[in-house]
């Protein structure tokens, strides 16, 4: 019995480690590296605030218009497929920009060439991004009850790669912008070769047919629409991600300028929190087998509320970092909650779209935080984070408030 049944298994995890696990590792770090590094370029070039607001706008306006298009194509031409070419795409795009900024370090073209690299590593990131989640859910609905342990390694790559990300690309910048980009154009280029391994099954699609329903965002924002417990959590999640949104936003802003720090501390501070993410992630993991998503859920809630109220009175640069590592590990905890979820209820065939829907939503408050740093003067700052956080607790308590009583959370 034990010859058989265990062969089968390290075949089966060797498949998931190959085939999903390290594409989507290769494509985080680069994701996160370029998310972080790039706003920190702007400021280490301009030590403008405003610019760095700007800079982060224009990295994500485009990468929320391109989700109408993500998920139609996933959903129409496969996961695995769409993965390589946005890998691939991305590679040479910062390639391309490495050169141009090793010829041209400083003045106009530099900084039109940095710009464009945000909004064109925006872009494909996500299609990449819809693609990758799209497989894990999938593998996790194959897990059946077991989905949340799925979706916490998926979530702990993704924060491992946010750990390693903002130091690493900050280190790299220490050197100068064409290296920091060569290290992501491999790690592209990475995921895009691995992509090619991603395994062709009904657990993960590699290919849909052409006339398959669910393509387009009418379609995701219905079935959005028909999973009220699904819409209330996105929505609260939503008014939270407005405030981590402005801790990112304006965290250069902060660290730097209010706090008299360098650029490699601003790094060091989403590196930290990614660390204290991926323990949260990792506790969450057993306390969702004993304890089931809502308790899970609304524990983290409260806790990335309180801890969004304190950042704003933070008197220190190490009282700033520990709070927004808190606020950090409890969003953590609710987003393995919204991935189980989705991963449960969301029809298959639907998924990519409805997917896209679900993240547009989610990432439309960060355009707003950019924004907001750009506008408010440096001393205001605090009061903004200040009613961003009040909002994010109401927000948060409104929906898990909702949820209390829905089967879908007891599952």
């Amino acid at each position: 019995m034990s010859t058989t049944a265990t062969p089968r298994q390290a075949c089966h995890t060797a498949g998931l480690v190959r085939g999903i696990y390290l594409p989507r590792t290769a494509d985080a770090l680069a994701l996160a590296m370029s998310t972080y590094g790039i706003p920190l370029l702007v400021l280490a070039t301009t030590r403008s605030a405003a610019l760095t607001g700007t800079a982060f706008v224009l990295e994500w306006i485009p990468r929320l218009a391109a989700f109408g298009w993500a998920g139609s194509i996933v959903d129409r031409r496969g996961a695995s497929v769409v993965f390589h070419l946005a890998s691939l795409g991305r590679a040479l795009v910062l390639a391309s920009g490495a050169v141009l900024l090793h010829l041209h370090p400083v003045g106009t073209m530099a900084s039109v060439t940095v710009m464009v690299l945000a909004a064109a590593t925006g872009v494909l990131s996500e299609f990449s991004y819809i693609a990758a989640e799209t497989t894990g859910a999938a593998v996790g609905r194959r897990a059946g009850a077991r989905a949340h342990r799925v979706q916490a390694v998926l979530l702990g790559i993704d924060q491992t790669a946010t750990l390693a990300g903002p130091a690493l690309a900050a280190l790299l910048l220490l050197a100068g912008p064409p290296p920091m980009l060569a290290v992501i154009t491999v790690l592209s280029l990475l995921a895009a070769l691995l992509a090619l391994r991603t395994p062709s099954s009904p657990a993960v699609p590699a290919r849909a047919p052409k006339g398959r329903p669910g393509a387009g965002l009418l379609t995701g924002w219905r079935t959005i629409r028909s999973l009220p417990v699904l819409g209330w959590l996105v929505t609260g999640l939503t008014l939270s991600n407005l405030a981590t949104g402005l801790l990112q936003a304006a965290g250069p802003v902060i660290v730097v300028e209010h706090f008299g720090q360098s650029t490699t501390a601003v790094g060091l501070v989403w590196s930290v929190a990614a660390g204290a993410t991926l323990l949260s992630v990792t506790l969450c993991r057993f306390a969702l087998d004993r304890l089931g998503l809502w308790p899970v859920g609304a524990t983290c809630g409260a806790l990335a509320s309180l801890a969004c109220l304190a950042v704003s009175q933070a008197p220190d640069y190490l009282s700033y970092l520990v709070l927004v590592a808190v606020l950090m590990a409890a969003d953590g905890g609710m987003t393995v909650v919204l991935r189980t979820l989705r991963s449960r209820l969301i029809p298959a065939e639907k998924f990519g779209s409805t997917l896209s829907v679900t993240i547009l939503i989610l990432l439309l408050p960060f355009p707003v935080a950019g924004v907001l740093t750009a506008l408010t003067p440096p001393d205001a700052m605090g009061h903004i984070i200040t009613t961003c956080a009040v909002l994010q607790a109401l927000g948060l308590f409104l929906a898990f408030a909702r949820l209390r009583t829905d089967p879908a959370l007891r599952i």
